[in-house]
């Protein structure tokens, strides 16, 4: 019998009131994606009884606990989720469903989502790129990516050309 250790850490995302409505996105979004477990209120609250107060979900193996905490806090850039993609065709796809429906593009990968989430959606050739060993190359790497919003594999191969 095999026995899993839970997740020691988990990112907490406070949300005003749609933890359940962003949870259903995140986990529809990501393939490996699953809902964990929920806690909703009871006879003694907080809240109406049945509604969502926390939920535990999983994207890609990294587990996250949602909470519908009321109007207190609001998300900003100082904390975000880095996605590591693959093709271009995976940066696109993210890009598309996570600033669907009122998200926002940001500079350099960056995104906000519909619930005000930062993302970064990232191609796993930038830090390569980034890293190339002639700094000039790099330098321009650096350039083309300051004047991009959504990232483009092969605008940044290039520019290291």
């Amino acid at each position: 019998m095999t026995m899993t250790t839970p997740q020691k850490i988990k990112t907490f995302l406070w949300f005003d009131n749609s933890a359940e409505e962003a949870v259903r996105l995140y986990t529809s979004v990501f393939k490996r994606s699953r809902v964990v477990e929920e806690v909703r209120g009871g006879d003694a609250g907080p809240g109406p009884k049945g509604a969502l107060m926390t939920v535990e979900f999983e994207l890609e193996g990294q587990r996250f606990v949602a909470m519908n905490g009321g109007p207190h806090f609001k998300f900003n850039e100082a904390i975000s989720l880095a996605v590591t993609c693959e093709t271009q065709a995976e940066v696109d796809e993210l890009w598309s469903k996570l600033t669907e429906g009122g998200g926002a593009e940001g500079r350099c990968g960056w995104l906000k989502d519909r619930f005000g989430l930062s993302w970064q959606i990232v191609p796993s050739a930038l830090p390569r790129l980034l890293q190339h060993p002639d700094p000039a190359k790099a330098a321009r790497v650096m350039q083309a990516m300051m004047q991009m919003k959504k990232l483009d594999i092969a605008r940044l191969e290039e520019a290291a050309r």
